[in-house]
């Protein structure tokens, strides 16, 4: 399924639209997703018929209906499964997974884990909204504690899930995070997820207008989104702030500490450099979970991007050197072998 770069026509957002119209209600985060998805996709310039995306059940999962692609809107929890088979048995495709918290960390948090652990080469969006939106608002794995929804009257007990946790944890080679309303950031994200090779984790903050709006108002907002997220890129000082006079600093004890440069000491020299393709996942691990339980910007943009070897091609890998070794038989022949076959007497 190669293509031809110098005969190839440069993709436009609305070749991957299909016409369909947009069933999400108004002002739900998944709009901005599936828009960034089409402008990502034209970035790339990824012929049509080389994309196939997969979801599961939930809001979230209505996004293959729009795209103009190859898609199936599978069963819940599921969609990373499926999504192994369509790349092992077509490895030239593009393989997208549209999933929501619910669809992925709940019923479908085995398949999600053991996709990342397999390192098969697709991209898998996570909606995070933090509630069952589908299914009209019941508290999702990653509800915070005390969450008060239809299923939890008086605050849930649990405590959540944080998709980072689960993607390191399964060894994962691509994690990243972005929010539903800074698009320019979520479509720089979605290319570079295409462009590495192996799974791909994307956590998207997204609100949910009508069972948990404004859950991630506290970082999305404009007002103050830049004094509480961070935006991480390759080889740069992690800065952030209004005008990039904060930064995050290592202290002695391996502990991440955000500072206004030119104070209590601390200069430009002190800053980290974000190296996203690091082995070591410790400093990766810290930086994905800024913000959930210290004084810390959330960090967005790609937090890891090392290379291993993927699922399909191992699989391939080990084919061929099984077929060198052993001669080629036809299918009767399988049939009909001596393992296979037994004589009546």
């Amino acid at each position: 399924m190669e293509t031809n770069l110098t005969d190839q026509k440069q993709h436009t957002p609305k070749d991957y639209k299909n016409g369909s119209a947009v069933r999400w209600c108004p002002g739900c985060g998944d709009h901005a997703i599936l828009n960034c998805l089409h402008k990502a996709l034209a970035e790339l310039n990824l012929e049509p018929h080389e994309i196939a995306v997969i979801s599961g059940i939930g809001c979230s999962s209505r996004l293959p209906y729009y795209m103009n692609t190859y898609g199936m809107h599978s069963i819940h929890g599921r969609a990373s499964a499926i999504a192994t088979g369509v790349k092992t048995a077509n490895p030239a495709l593009s393989v997208w997974v549209a999933t929501g918290d619910g669809d992925s960390l709940a019923i479908g948090g085995n398949h999600f884990i053991h996709a990342i652990r397999r390192n098969v080469d697709i991209n898998i969006i996570l909606f995070n909204n933090k509630i069952y939106g589908l299914t009209k608002g019941q508290y999702s794995p990653t509800s915070e504690k005390g969450f008060i929804s239809k299923s939890s009257p008086y605050g849930t007990v649990e405590e959540p899930f944080n998709p980072a946790e689960l993607c390191f944890g399964a060894r994962g080679t691509f994690f990243g995070r972005a929010i539903d309303v800074d698009l320019k950031n979520l479509t720089d994200l979605m290319v570079a997820s295409a462009k590495h090779k192996g799974t791909s984790v994307m956590e998207v903050l997204q609100n949910c207008v009508i069972f948990n709006d404004g859950i991630h108002s506290k970082i999305a907002d404009k007002a103050f989104r830049a004094e509480r997220t961070i935006v991480l890129q390759q080889g740069k000082k992690m800065l952030f702030g209004a005008n990039n006079e904060k930064g995050i600093v290592a202290e002695k004890n391996l502990q991440l500490k955000a500072v206004t440069i030119g104070q209590d000491g601390y200069t430009l020299d002190d800053v980290l450099v974000h190296d996203a393709t690091t082995k070591d996942s410790t400093l990766h691990f810290k930086l994905a979970r800024m913000g959930y339980e210290n004084d810390l910007p959330v960090a967005l943009g790609v937090i890891r991007d090392v290379q291993a070897p993927t699922f399909e091609d191992e699989y391939e890998k080990q084919i061929e050197e099984v077929q060198k070794k052993m001669p080629k038989k036809t299918f009767t022949d399988f049939l009909m072998g001596s393992d296979n076959v037994w004589e009546l007497k």
